[in-house]
């Protein structure tokens, strides 16, 4: 049960009773929202295309996503939709069994989240070192940016200066204003130029046919067997994994933007449950958007669960109700917001000479190769995976050098001070630090400044026995603090000698 201090500790802030009572807080979080909605159509769109589905689908999916998890996720203003992480991990699915295959997987990968949520993985993100979440938001900056290349090439030239207009506006405005989000009147004047003018510009209708209907209950015709689970178990697995990992890296940036704290394993089960309902509803299921959700947080201001209840919504009402309307919003106006948000979303200090210069190469080497692979890979999961291994090699390097012996001889002994942290890859060559041949009949170690973490320093520290017992001499160790004593205690003498 949580304590008072807890509670305070995750208390939004401002909370969705306090944005109710204030027109301006409730203003920007509406406000936000639509931004948000308009710019998820043509993701959600161009998602569904990478996964082979209609793009109702993907649209679908965007809805149930971001307005279920307004109630069930655990943090505050980011937002969650179709994504392309989860897209190309469930394609083959979709393009080997067929829809209903497709949407079981999604139902079962939102099972395994709340099954991951129950078994704690949230609290793995402690193990995520901040140069691979600074090459994460990096990677995800340059994917995001290599997402909008396609609008960019191979169209009518009016395309360049329409986006160059839409970034202008979006530098300009928030030097004038702030009530309105800059991104949306980007759009609004953008589509009012290219209407005014009848410029012959792609537009989202272009993208994809916009669905005329409510979503609808979907049950999935598979066969409840055994081989219907070895088919979509190894991908609904992906696919709940990479959606964890990507949902609970987005929520740990927004709180270092926002510099408030929220509820990872509350995130993680809300992902599941938005995702069983998404798939239950037709939809593709999917995670939090870095991009979506730095439009919503860092650009329009949002912090509530109203604008991602909003940003839903105003999707839904827009394709069903106001598709026509929509359909004519040229691409460049959402291509320009994209590109802000990138913009926005790269740590630009950490590529700075001065950064680089200061911070020890290890930490610049993590952070390149996250980058690196995330964008040859185009999967988070394989990035920052990877990052962290690349992270914990270069920390058991740098570590495993700060163990220390230094000798000392009296008359009737030999004094050894062993100084530092002991464990697989300090201790390894601890054998090879002692004078067995040369000491005399006493050997004393103090462990008074090391501390030991593993059995690899327990067998280290028998085998040296050993070597003195074969030379007819005793070893006594001293200074050993409370928890190493029990741990060698506990394990001395287990070893067979080497």
């Amino acid at each position: 049960m949580a304590t008072v201090d807890e509670r305070a500790r995750y208390r939004p802030n401002p909370s969705v009773l306090t944005a109710l009572k204030s027109p301006r807080l409730l203003t920007r979080e509406v406000l936000a929202g639509l931004v948000v909605g308009l710019a998820l159509i043509p993701e959600a769109i161009a998602f569904s295309i990478i996964a082979g589905v209609d793009p109702k689908v993907g649209l679908f999916s965007a809805f149930v996503m971001a307005v279920s998890i307004a109630f069930v996720g655990g943090r505050p203003a980011m937002i969650s939709a179709a994504t392309g992480a989860v897209a190309l991990v469930i394609a083959p699915v979709m393009r080997e069994h067929g829809m209903d295959y497709f949407i079981a997987t999604v139902i079962l990968a939102g099972v395994f989240q709340v099954l991951l949520a129950v078994l704690g993985v949230a609290k793995l993100m402690r193990f995520i070192p901040r140069s691979v979440m600074v090459g994460f938001v990096n990677a995800l900056a340059i994917l995001v940016f290599m997402a909008q290349l396609p609008h960019l090439i191979d169209v009518p030239w009016l395309v360049y200066p329409l986006v160059a207009a839409g970034l202008l506006v979006m530098v300009l405005v928030p030097r004038l204003t702030k009530v309105v989000p800059a991104p949306l009147i980007s759009i609004i004047l953008v589509t009012a130029v290219v209407v005014v003018f009848a410029l012959d510009v792609p537009t989202v209708g272009d993208e994809g046919e916009l669905p005329r209907s409510l979503p609808e209950l979907f049950i999935p015709n598979v066969p409840l067997t055994w081989e219907t689970f070895t088919i979509i178990a190894p991908f609904s697995l992906g696919m709940a994994l990479v959606g964890l990992l990507e949902s609970l890296m987005t929520a740990k940036l927004v709180d270092e933007i926002t510099d408030t704290h929220s509820r990872k394993t509350r995130e993680a089960w809300g992902q599941g449950v938005a995702n069983m309902l998404s798939g239950f509803l037709g939809g593709m299921g999917g995670c939090a958007m870095i991009g979506q959700t730095m439009i919503n947080v860092k650009v329009s201001g949002a912090r509530t669960r109203i604008s991602t209840f909003c940003a839903g919504v105003f999707l839904l009402v827009l394709v069903v109700t106001l598709g026509d309307v929509v359909a004519i919003i040229p691409m460049a106006a959402l291509v320009a917001v994209m590109i802000m948000v990138c913009v926005a979303t790269f740590d630009w200090h950490s590529i700075r000479l001065s950064t680089l210069r200061r911070m020890p190469k290890s930490e610049t080497i993590v952070m390149v190769a996250t980058v690196v692979l995330v964008v040859l890979t185009q999967n988070l999961a394989i990035g920052v995976v990877a990052g962290v291994i690349v992270a914990s090699v270069l920390f058991v390097r740098r570590v495993s050098h700060f163990a220390t012996v230094t000798r000392s001889v009296t008359a009737d002994a030999a004094h050894y001070t062993v100084d530092g942290e002991l464990f697989f890859a300090s201790s390894n060559d601890l054998t090879t630090q002692f004078e067995y041949a040369d000491d005399p009949e006493r050997v004393v170690i103090d462990m008074s400044r090391s501390h030991i973490w593993d059995a690899s320093t327990v067998a280290a520290l028998d085998a040296i026995e050993t070597k003195y017992a074969q030379h007819g001499k005793s070893v006594e160790l001293v200074g050993l603090n409370d928890a190493s004593g029990l741990f060698h205690g506990r394990l001395s003498g287990g070893f067979p000698p080497a």
